[in-house]
């Protein structure tokens, strides 16, 4: 088995290494039951969507979906990842997307390559949506799974807090290409127990008005807005919600983080019988593709498993 790290393997082809500094910008509203986050990809969704080719329906909705966790990644209080999966049975039969504590994403599309559908409703079809917290190997996942409902991706996780959390968000997502390449963003609000939770989360009509308010605010956002690579994240807030008092806390940053090495394929074919080795191997080569970020790594036959003569 390789055991060598992945940062000192230097067979481990090249992968992408891009840092969007301010990627995540959480905020509040002070005084008001209301925080949120508004993600802002840049260049990072044109290198996430474009590993593998794919109808650009199914990439606007990749982008969304990287959109998406990388907000909602930004509650983890520990390590580990959250993760949405969406498995339909229209033309866009799987869409997988993580995104880490550190900020880290990645992604998968499974689509028809031929499709010329572009709503989401259309391309997914019905199946499932499931979001996954992962706090590491010592600790049981958390899911959640609903039926796909919606007219878009914003609805479909609305409906999933809705009914599997019960809990109020309100969530906008965004991806087009534009002439900068792939660009994505999301405007995610959160209800929260106002006054940090004092009054146990009950509601109240002044509550009532102050989410109702900074929901019909977020949803004067427009597409050129939150896509526009020159105008900054504070400022479109200031913007959006300068009338409600907004907070700015720390941005957060994301990075291209597929999480694939050697080491771990190493891990997987030494699982698989020598027999089973001989067959994947071509001219004494075995290759593995990882599905996130579509890179070969190749093998030699005798790094991995039985060797081709220990058959005794």
């Amino acid at each position: 088995m390789i055991d060598t790290p992945a940062f000192l393997d230097s067979q481990r082809p090249d992968v992408p290494n891009l840092v969007v500094p301010r990627g995540v910008t959480p905020f509040y509203l002070e005084g008001r039951p209301v925080r949120g986050r508004m993600v802002r990809l840049g260049a990072l969704a044109d290198l996430l969507l474009c590993r593998r080719e794919n109808p650009d329906g199914a990439l606007a909705l990749g982008g969304q979906a990287l959109a998406l966790v990388a907000g909602l990644s930004t509650a983890l209080k520990f390590q580990g990842s959250f993760s949405l999966q969406i498995k339909g049975d229209g033309p866009v039969s799987l869409l997988a997307t993580d995104c880490t504590d550190t900020g880290d994403l990645r992604l998968y599309i499974r689509a028809d390559s031929d499709t010329a559908e572009t709503a989401a409703p259309a391309l997914l079809g019905e199946g499932y949506f499931a979001f996954t917290v992962d706090q590491g190997p010592d600790t049981d996942r958390h899911q959640g799974i609903v039926a796909i409902e919606g007219q878009d991706l914003s609805e479909m996780a609305m409906h999933y807090f809705a009914t599997s959390e019960q809990h109020d968000c309100w969530v906008r997502l965004f991806c087009a290409h534009t002439p900068e390449g792939w660009q994505a963003g999301a405007l995610i609000l959160e209800r929260i127990a106002a006054d940090g939770g004092i009054d146990g989360g009950e509601s109240t009509a002044e509550n009532d008005d102050a989410w109702e308010t900074a929901c019909v605010l977020a949803d004067t956002l427009t597409e050129g807005e939150i896509l526009d690579p020159v105008l900054d994240s504070g400022t479109l807030l200031h913007r959006l919600f300068g009338t409600m008092d907004v907070q700015i806390d720390r941005p957060r940053a994301l990075a291209y983080g597929c999480r694939c090495s050697r080491a771990k394929l190493s891990g997987i074919l030494d699982t698989f019988s020598g027999e089973d080795l001989d067959h994947m191997a071509i001219d004494g080569t075995i290759v593995m593709n990882c599905e996130f970020c579509n890179i070969d790594f190749r093998f030699a036959r005798d790094e991995v498993g039985d060797r081709p003569d220990d058959t005794a």
